[in-house]
């Protein structure tokens, strides 16, 4: 079994206010995701992101560090969260990043974890 990342990429400006029904919908839909890929015994690690504005890129040139506040790319999507699931096989993580309800208007990109 091969551990995955699953990095969940949304629309920030479209993101559900704080206290909304939405909001309380889409945390309800991540509960039941959660439950299921814990039943199911893939569940490694994952949590949600803060947004966008509380992150930051650092960069180094010629040994100096640059600290960028907010995301490397100002239009990017906002990665909000993700998940690390043992999987068999691609075709295994496809289906559960099918299943993420970020996939519903966002993209979860999937990466195999590399062991050393």
């Amino acid at each position: 079994m091969a551990r995955y990342i699953f990095l969940q990429y949304v629309d920030e400006s479209k993101a559900p206010q704080y206290g909304s029904p939405e909001l309380n919908a889409q945390i309800e839909a991540f509960a039941k995701y959660l439950d299921e890929v814990k039943a199911a015994g893939a569940f490694k690690d994952g949590d949600p992101c803060q947004p966008s504005a509380a992150g930051f890129s650092v960069s180094v040139r010629d040994g100096h560090a640059k600290t960028t506040d907010g995301p490397m790319h100002a239009q990017s999507p906002w990665l909000n969260g993700y998940f690390v699931l043992e999987c068999k096989d691609r075709a295994e993580a496809a289906a559960w990043a099918a299943k993420n309800p970020a996939a519903q208007g966002g993209t979860v990109e999937v990466h195999p974890i590399l062991s050393l």
